[in-house]
């Protein structure tokens, strides 16, 4: 590009008595508006503005989740290899299931569609070994559940402790 016209350095033309720019600036200000335009688009594909925000931590209440479902599925176990247990076991297998959906709509997960393993995937020998394997299982889950609800706000203190108190209740009914 070739300015033909005359440029003043920084003092008044004799030509039109106003105030003369220097070919350096005109050419700086050309400069950089082609690189602003340049920039511009650049922006919108994450070159400049980055956002680096981890990823939010899983709820604290997801093992929870996880261990009704656990517990549901350790009940559902022992009610088909002992039939006669069913009428006792099915009930709470189902308060589990429903303690495990509830739990899963306060912090906005969806249930899996299939059920996880049971802690242990073969029954005990016989009714009483299941039904003592099973009262262990309530009781290390009353005591997970205990501390989830030491640790958890307000709003869902409430719904642990009533898991707490359903799982020390289904202790005593497997007596």
């Amino acid at each position: 590009m070739v300015l033909t016209w005359p440029v003043g350095i920084g003092r008044t033309t004799q030509r039109d008595q106003a105030s003369g720019h220097s070919r350096r600036k005109l050419l700086s200000a050309g400069a950089l508006l082609v690189l602003g335009g340049a920039v511009t688009p650049l922006t919108g594909c994450d070159l400049f503005d980055r956002d680096d925000q981890p990823a939010p931590p899983p709820d604290p209440l997801r093992p929870m989740v996880d261990e009704s479902l656990g517990l549901a599925a350790a009940y559902r176990t022992s009610a088909t290899a002992y039939p006669d247990l069913a009428d006792r076991l099915n009930p709470i297998a189902e308060a589990h299931t429903a303690h495990a959906t509830e739990l899963a709509r306060v912090i906005g997960v969806t249930l899996p569609s299939a059920a996880p393993a049971a802690a242990s995937t073969a029954p005990a020998a016989d009714p009483a070994g299941a039904l003592a394997a099973l009262r262990a299982l309530e009781k290390s889950a009353q005591q997970s559940a205990t501390a989830a609800c030491a640790a958890a706000p307000a709003e869902r203190a409430a719904l642990l402790g009533s898991i707490v108190a359903a799982r020390a209740t289904h202790q005593e009914a497997l007596k």
